[in-house]
């Protein structure tokens, strides 16, 4: 990924404590859907880059701090992850998993209609807006850091998305959508337009108002569906 770092003197932020407790480091980033990582050192380097990422920045992070904070050496970082590039995306796929194994398994619980399910995604991001460490989206996060032509990064964030897409397209065929793309594309509006009118506001309820708009769209959608219906 070829990501442009700022200056050495503005890439380190304050100096994190050595080494930090286990349990709080393996906690990554710290929210409900945050990746969980074991006490190995690559590990460990993975828990503590999460954390500075999520909470300072990707730029403003500097290998040093991350290494300290791991309770590592620095040629640990590059021996297993090779430079800073790789680190990062080594951490928006480890964090992009954890996320979606979190949200997946939100929506197993969920009952009812596919209309139903489909709303049900803003009750979930509610849940993870309302938590007291969220820091918004990693991956919203990286694009507003990086070159927004930076081919490596989009394709993460494509895989990333895809799933979630696939999900709602299915969805959405089921519900009898028009066509099934445009209602992802309105989905993924609301859904990273509620992501980061929460971080910037610190408001869970973006979440409730992205789901009123969605019911909209779908009443939309069944109503095309009527006036199709035979009589």
């Amino acid at each position: 990924m070829n990501i442009r770092t700022k200056p050495a003197d503005e890439a380190t932020p304050a100096p994190a404590e050595v080494p930090v407790a286990l349990d709080d480091l393996c906690a990554g980033a710290g929210t409900i859907c945050s990746a969980r990582y074991r006490s190995t050192t690559p590990e460990r380097v993975l828990a503590s880059a999460s954390w500075f990422f999520c909470h300072h920045g990707f730029h403003a992070t500097g290998v040093d701090a991350i290494a300290r904070r791991a309770g590592t050496a620095k040629t640990s970082l590059y021996k297993h992850f090779g430079n800073k590039e790789q680190l990062i995306e080594a951490v928006l796929e480890r964090e992009g998993a954890a996320w979606r194994s979190w949200f997946f398994s939100e929506m197993a619980k969920v009952e009812g209609t596919a209309e139903d399910q489909l709303l049900a995604v803003f009750d979930i991001l509610e849940s993870w807006f309302a938590d007291p460490y969220f820091f918004g989206c990693p991956f919203i996060n990286a694009l507003g850091e990086f070159d927004v032509n930076n081919a490596r990064l989009r394709k993460i964030l494509a895989a990333h998305k895809a799933h979630l897409n696939g999900w709602i397209a299915a969805q959405a065929e089921m519900i009898g959508a028009r066509d099934p793309a445009s209602t992802v594309a309105r989905f993924t509006i609301l859904i990273d337009g509620a992501i980061v009118a929460a971080q910037a506001s610190g408001n869970p309820a973006c979440a409730g108002h992205a789901r009123d708009l969605a019911a909209l769209q779908l009443a939309a959608e069944t109503q095309h569906k009527t006036r199709r219906a035979p009589a």
